[in-house]
C-alpha cells in the first residue's frame, strides 16, 4: 500500500485562521493607504 500526500488544496483548507490573518496583515495597511491617498487627493482639488 502506498500513502498519498495531501494535495496543496487540502492543506490550505485546514488553516482558515492563518489565511484570515494574512489577508488582514496585507489588507489593513493597504486599506489605510488607499484611504489616505483619497483624502490627500481630495485636498489637492478643493
Amino acid at each position: 500500500m502506498t500513502t498519498s500526500q495531501p494535495s496543496r488544496h487540502d492543506r490550505a483548507g485546514r488553516r482558515p485562521g492563518l489565511i484570515l490573518f494574512a489577508w488582514l496583515w496585507v489588507g489593513a495597511p493597504l486599506g489605510y493607504g488607499l484611504y489616505e491617498l483619497v483624502r490627500k487627493a481630495a485636498q489637492l482639488f478643493t
